[in-house]
């Protein structure tokens, strides 16, 4: 039976125009992020999973795809496994005869027998089960010795006292399985690429990036599995101006799209981090950020719930109450903070940052958008540090972020570059797409295809219709000849049905006179033109 094709939740296949619609978003962004200074780079689809995890949380690591390792890793667990319940045999039975014949000497009878029988040089676990059999010399002598212990027991024992049941413990199984996963956003790549390359990059380093990203999410409206970022970093560089140009960017790009009246939210992780200090739960920065991050989505109570079920008191949830009904302009809300903060250094100094950013940017101006502080705003990502960013589409449209981003002091830390500070934006393609398509702002013009079709009348009038279609092309004209030669009606529903705009005729007639017959599909009107005049009427 024939399968039924279908493709993975969460992703999608697209059609001429759709591809055209995002590439030109894409080609708008990409102009932006040139004007600014930022060069393109592109990294692997996926990366070694040590790379990613605990990069995102434990919300984000659970939505990482991971990648099997080829070839049947089990049947190679299962021999380890029974190599070593062999080897423990073995080294169990050699062991209790040195023990019997030299009870005072064991760690010399200890070393000797791993050496002899428990994969000497070669195996893991030897220095591990030499160090663990000699903390616990006195029990493991009793146990040896003990005739009620049948040798499977005594196996048994010695396989669970030690973990050793595989000859990997849990983190080298899973490496085992899977040593490779795809990525699940641009910014932990990069920030590998930055360590990776560090002698080669002239800082600070502006990049930008287009490229699709995968997580292993519920998918909904503007949410999918398989999705491209649209990301720009800068590194190597602590000043505040690279924010107030972040915010610049983002509405070049969303006034060159017609996207206008976006919110470009912003908050600072040290305000956060001060909140978190003010209620006395500063062990707790992670949880308390995630469920604050929700608050637009699940509510008020929904978010103190969560707080309390992550063991957040109820009276420093109660001292939150300000920030659920923080209201007014940017400087009303700052002056609000202040006296919340009074009493905590990274909170005002976080404030500090974002009154910098504010006054540069009323100074400066903005085109079509809207800066506004919004001190729920917390993005679960762990390596976040300073300034957060978030868009939101323009009111009345109901549709999630369409982009974020922030400043992270120590994120290519984990990969052996201390001191390096960064901060970047993201653009969501997929939901500007929507945005785009539930406004009607994409231009009009923007899936033009084909231009002209030429009708096929026979191998003598192809070849020259195509004499002219090369020249159509060589001016920059989309122009196509009909492949065979079928009916005049099916050729012109062919047209019709891919939105082409004219056909031209050439029979015997135009090839012999050097005129070409143009014919208007939409107004039904034909003329007869030569080939400069056809040229001049389709460009």
């Amino acid at each position: 039976m024939a399968q039924k094709p279908s493709i993975p939740k969460g992703t999608r296949d697209f059609n001429a125009v759709e591809v055209a619609k995002r590439s030109y978003i894409m080609d708008v962004i990409k102009e932006q992020f040139e004007l600014y200074g930022f060069q393109p780079i592109e990294t692997p689809s996926f990366e070694n999973s040590e790379t990613l995890m605990g990069k995102y949380g434990d919300e984000g690591d659970r939505l990482i795809f991971k990648i099997l390792n080829s070839g049947d890793f089990m049947k190679i667990l299962d021999r380890d496994r029974s190599r070593n319940f062999l080897a423990a045999n073995k080294f169990l039975k050699f062991f209790n005869e040195f023990i019997k014949k030299n009870n005072e000497d064991y760690q010399s009878n200890l070393s000797y027998c791993l050496d002899q029988y428990y994969y000497p040089k070669r195996n893991k676990n030897h220095d591990k089960l030499k160090d663990l059999m000699l903390r616990e010399e006195n029990s493991f002598k009793e146990i040896i010795n003990d005739d009620k212990y049948s040798n499977e027991d005594l196996i048994r024992i010695f396989l669970m006292s030690f973990h050793l049941e595989f000859s990997y413990d849990s983190k080298e199984i899973s490496t085992r399985i899977s040593e490779k996963a795809l990525r699940y956003d641009l910014t932990v790549p990069f920030a590998r690429y930055v360590v990776q390359h560090q002698n080669e990059i002239e800082f600070p380093f502006k990049r930008y990036q287009i490229q699709p990203v995968w997580r292993a999410d519920r998918p909904q409206k503007g949410r999918f599995r398989e999705f491209y970022q649209c990301d720009a970093d800068v590194v190597g560089s602590r000043s505040l101006f690279q924010e107030v140009e972040f915010v610049q960017l983002y509405d070049a790009v969303f006034t060159a799209l017609d996207l206008k009246g976006v919110t470009i939210k912003i908050n600072n992780r040290k305000i956060l981090s001060g909140i978190a200090e003010v209620i006395g739960a500063q062990d707790k920065l992670i949880d308390f950020t995630v469920a604050l991050d929700k608050l637009d989505k699940i509510g008020e109570e929904k978010v103190k719930e969560e707080m309390s079920s992550k063991g957040i008191s109820e009276e420093g949830i109660s001292k939150l109450q300000p920030l659920f009904s923080l209201k007014g302009d940017f400087g009303t809300q700052v002056e609000s903070l202040k006296s919340i903060l009074n009493t905590s250094e990274v909170g005002l100094k976080g404030i500090e940052e974002l009154e910098f950013i504010d006054a540069a940017i009323s100074k400066l101006g903005l085109k079509t958008a809207n800066l506004q502080l919004d001190v729920t705003l917390a993005r679960g990502l762990n390596y976040y540090t300073g300034a957060i960013f978030e868009v939101a589409a323009p009111e009345g449209v109901k549709m999630g972020s369409i982009g974020g981003g922030g400043r992270y002091d120590d994120l290519t830390s984990i990969f052996g570059k201390p001191d390096t500070s960064g901060v970047g934006i993201s653009f969501g393609l997929d939901r500007i797409y929507l945005v785009l398509e539930e406004l009607n702002l994409f231009p009009k013009t923007i899936a033009d295809a084909t231009k002209v079709l030429f009708i096929n009348f026979g191998d003598k009038e192809a070849m020259a219709c195509l004499q002219a279609v090369t020249q159509l092309r060589q001016n920059g004209v989309k122009a196509e000849l009909y492949p065979d030669n079928a009916k005049m009606k099916k050729q012109m529903t062919h047209a019709n049905r891919r939105n082409i705009p004219y056909v031209v005729l050439v029979g015997e007639e135009e090839m012999n006179s050097g005129i070409y017959t143009l014919k208007n599909m939409l107004t039904g009107d034909q003329h007869k033109l030569n080939l400069k005049e056809l040229l001049s009427t389709l460009k």
